[in-house]
């Protein structure tokens, strides 16, 4: 059995704060020592690590804590937390409600999905409950992680719990037993089960006979696949029959949600993928109702239904193994940070369409953020700068990864990784040595500052590159004499102004000590006598045209206000 293991770093604020996900690393120690640290230096409470365990023959989770420690005790929330809820039980039918289906879905995924089975099935099947029986260190051990979580809210020893739920699940796999010994459970096949629910319409054990009579239906199904086609087949009784309609879409969407939960199931169903962001986008398409090309028949037939919204339950049930995938530390694409980038844009772009009542945005968003996060860790961003052939590269591969991660956070730690590059001596020597020309240099700096202006970094981290940006371009000039060169042209002041202005307007000159240097050249010339009528000849000459002054001003005006001059500053120079 081939498994990936990975520890997720949990924190707690306050005396009543909720655990919530710190980090996610693939070394035990680094973990330990990462929740040390957090309550070490007061950022946490409480804090605990917790292993997981994929595996990737069933696409399951197992999770175990290792570690906890915190300064208050909430052993309630703590409780909750790591063992799956539970209702408490007290007769046998309490074991069919949905909180008692979901706790048995937590606890027996993974075997669950081993045996092809959901959990309806396996709660009305005896041969099935017969085989987990067998299984005793599963059964016993499902037991008494449900002890455990209801010892913590009262006085009640977990022994006594294990044994009262014991007695409950032996009666109620004793009734099913009895039931399939006495021919109960009636006998249906495809196209049967609309009058089976009309005859069971008044029947006090409708619900239990029903399902009953679904389970034994799916017990012979080849696969996932033949499963949710058997279930989707009765739909369209329901589409022939308004008097059970919602009996049979509750039943069967009830069902359907419990084989999409399981992500066993569903690699099946969507079949070999090249890497989990490809699996994922097939999840989106089928989550939205957009039929993809090439998938199996039960998938195609459920993109159909999540179209017209049939199936709500089970269309929930997807959303959240998206936001699950998307929270893991799977990477979407092993091979390439690149590519992850790509793709994780290209999904978030996708499942915008479809927040609403089954995901909302506040979800998308924390899962989104988490997997952010990820991508900016010094070992990651680390590995893909190594791979780049230059100065240049690096930064392009910096704002790629940028433009594609969300949160505030993760935008800040990635900002920690340009001042390396841009205040080291590789770049300077590069812009100021490099064969290419001045201004084909100086407009990369601008480009390069423009782009980290439109970036999601903090204003101060903006202002700090920038500014170093900015100093490295007035090396340049003042090394290439750009400005100076211009300044000492044997031309008049319209001329060197118009010549200043286009640097200015060509995004040449990078925003801060070099472009307030140019500015002040501009006005100063602007400063000189006649400099409006030589101006208007200026425009005759270059554009054809006569202008009067009114409109030599204007064109002025305009001009100077895209080189960052007030119109106020250009007529102060002027009148001057």
């Amino acid at each position: 059995m081939s498994r990936e293991v990975h520890y997720e770093i949990f924190r707690r604020q306050g005396a009543k704060g909720g655990w919530v996900m710190h980090d996610a690393v693939n070394q035990r120690d680094a973990a330990i020592a990462a929740a040390q640290s957090l309550m070490t230096n007061n950022q946490a409470t409480g804090v605990k690590v917790v292993k997981e365990s994929y595996d990737n023959d069933t696409g399951a989770y197992q999770s175990l804590k290792i570690f906890e420690d915190g300064h208050n005790k909430m052993k309630v929330e703590a409780a909750k937390e790591d063992q799956p809820s539970a209702l408490p039980c007290f007769k046998p039918d309490d074991l069919y409600s949905y909180h008692s289906r979901s706790t048995m879905a937590r606890l027996l995924g993974e075997y669950l999905a081993r045996q092809r089975l959901t959990v309806t099935e396996l709660i009305h099947r005896g041969d099935a409950l017969e085989q987990l029986e067998a299984t005793e260190s599963t059964y016993q051990h499902a037991i008494q992680k449900v002890a455990v979580a209801q010892a913590s809210s009262t006085q009640m020893p977990v022994q006594k719990i294990v044994k009262s739920l014991q007695d409950l699940t032996t009666k109620a796999m004793n009734r099913v037993y009895r039931d399939e010994k006495r021919d109960y459970f009636p006998k249906a096949q495809e196209g049967q089960f609309a009058a089976l629910a009309r005859t069971l319409a008044e029947d006090g054990d409708k619900t239990y006979l029903f399902n009953g009579a679904l389970a034994h239906y799916l017990a012979d199904a080849d696969g996932w696949n033949e499963k949710l086609m058997r279930l989707l087949s009765i739909l369209k009784e329901a589409e022939k029959d308004k008097d059970v309609a919602d009996v049979l879409l509750g039943t069967v969407d009830s069902i359907g949600a419990e084989i999409l939960a399981g992500s066993a199931a569903l690699h099946e169903l969507i079949g070999k993928s090249e890497n989990l962001g490809a699996a994922l986008w097939v999840l989106v398409h089928l989550f939205l109702g957009q039929p993809m090309e090439g998938a199996n028949d039960a998938i195609t037939a459920v993109t159909r239904h999540f179209k017209t919204d049939d199936l709500p339950a089970a269309r929930t049930a997807v959303a959240g193994r998206i936001l699950a995938e998307l929270k893991s530390v799977k990477r979407l694409c092993p091979d390439s940070l690149v590519d992850e980038l790509k793709t994780l844009r290209r999904i978030a772009n996708k499942l915008v369409l479809g927040q609403g009542k089954y995901l909302s945005h506040e979800d998308l968003i924390g899962a989104f953020t988490l997997r952010s996060k990820r991508l900016v860790t010094n070992e990651m961003v680390g590995e893909h700068l190594i791979e780049a052939g230059g100065i240049n590269e690096k930064l392009e591969r910096l704002l790629l990864i940028e433009e594609n991660i969300i949160g505030n956070e993760n935008k800040r730690q990635l900002a920690t990784f340009f001042a390396p590059i841009i205040t080291s001596p590789g770049f300077e020597q590069y812009y100021l040595f490099a064969k290419t020309p001045v201004m084909e240099r100086l407009q990369r700096l601008v480009d390069l500052q423009a782009r980290v202006m439109r970036s999601g970094f903090q204003d101060l981290q903006k202002q700090e590159i920038c500014d170093a940006l900015d100093k490295v371009a007035c090396e340049v000039d003042s090394r290439a004499k750009l400005l100076d060169s211009i300044d000492a042209r044997p031309a008049g002041p319209v001329e060197k102004a118009v010549a200043i202005l286009r640097l200015m307007t060509g995004a040449t000159l990078t925003e801060g000590r070099l472009s307030e240097r140019a500015r002040g050249m501009i006005l100063t010339h602007m400063g000189k006598p006649g400099f409006m009528t030589g101006y208007a000849a200026h425009m005759a000459k270059t554009k054809g045209i006569n202008p009067d002054a009114d409109a030599a001003m204007n064109e002025l005006m305009a001009t100077l206000e895209k080189a960052g001059i007030t119109t106020e500053a250009g007529l102060k120079a002027i009148a001057a």
